[in-house]
């Protein structure tokens, strides 16, 4: 079977290329990491056309996209939502063309009218539905990240804590957000690849793991993992409570649930990811 990974070169994207590599599924990847002439925003697109075009299955996962850091500077500018309108019109076309079944993976912003980021995976969602595609909608999956630039919250505090000793947060970290550890996620797309006959379009799939961490809990966490390395690392919340995320959250698919559950605690997904990175400091 071969399956196409748009956005290979993303945090989900990477494990998931991996991911299917070793269960045996041929793999195409497609990113902008790849070289220019996998630019998705590029229209038209040779290259992206023969991918989606040859393909059995695709994953349609990339976003120009990072951690609240990466939002807060870019999301409202003219780039960043040029950037995805571009990319979805090309992508959405070709799966148009050639009626590919595929997962568009969205976010649980797209409910939130007041972020540029998610009215973008609005759109996208109404692009899937009306290719009879799947949605599904992950809160803070974590894992290594390529491009520190995007890093989101748990590599961001890990990043800090080697290269400065401080932890300096966004927010008083007293919002609770939902953990799913990249394996998990990526076995959580298998599944929805599996039994994509069976699921719903009209359907929006939450792949989570119905647990709630604070971000002042995860920073608590990455700040014992330091200690037992004998590294002191200083927790610096800001005065101020969340407002790009609030409000929101995770409702767990029962439908998915059935055939899939998260494995991985918070606890265990973050030292793995530690030990990992702790290897380039």
């Amino acid at each position: 079977m071969r399956v196409t990974i748009l956005g290979s070169g993303g945090q989900i994207g990477a494990y998931l290329t991996e991911y299917l590599r070793k269960k045996d599924y041929e793999v195409l990847e497609f990113d902008i990491t790849n070289g220019e002439h996998q630019d998705m925003t590029h229209i038209p697109n040779t290259y992206l056309r023969n991918a989606i075009m040859n393909s059995d299955f695709v994953f349609f996962l990339a976003f120009d996209v990072g951690g609240s850091h990466y939002l807060k500077k870019y999301q409202h500018t003219f780039k960043f939502i040029d950037n995805n309108t571009r990319l979805m019109a090309n992508v959405f076309g070709y799966l148009e063309d050639y009626s590919k079944p595929f997962v568009f993976a969205s976010s649980q912003m797209s409910n939130m009218s007041y972020s540029p980021y998610g009215v973008m995976k609005r759109v996208g969602e109404l692009y899937t539905k009306s290719l009879n595609g799947l949605i599904v909608k992950f809160w803070n999956v974590y894992g290594i990240e390529k491009d520190m630039e995007k890093a989101h919250v748990i590599t961001d505090f890990i990043r800090k804590g080697f290269e400065t000793g401080v932890i300096d947060m966004m927010t008083d970290g007293t919002e609770a957000r939902e953990f799913l550890y990249a394996e998990d996620c990526c076995e959580a797309l298998e599944t929805v690849m599996g039994n994509y006959d069976r699921l719903n379009s009209d359907d929006e799939l939450h792949i989570t793991t119905g647990s709630h961490t604070t971000i002042l809990e995860i920073a608590e966490i990455i700040k014992r993992l330091f200690s037992n390395i004998d590294k002191d690392v200083v927790i610096q919340p800001a005065e101020s409570k969340d407002e790009v995320q609030k409000d929101a959250r995770n409702v767990p698919d029962p439908y998915i649930q059935k055939f899939w559950k998260s494995k991985t605690s918070v606890k265990e997904g973050i030292t793995k990811v530690f030990e990992e990175m702790k290897k380039d400091f």
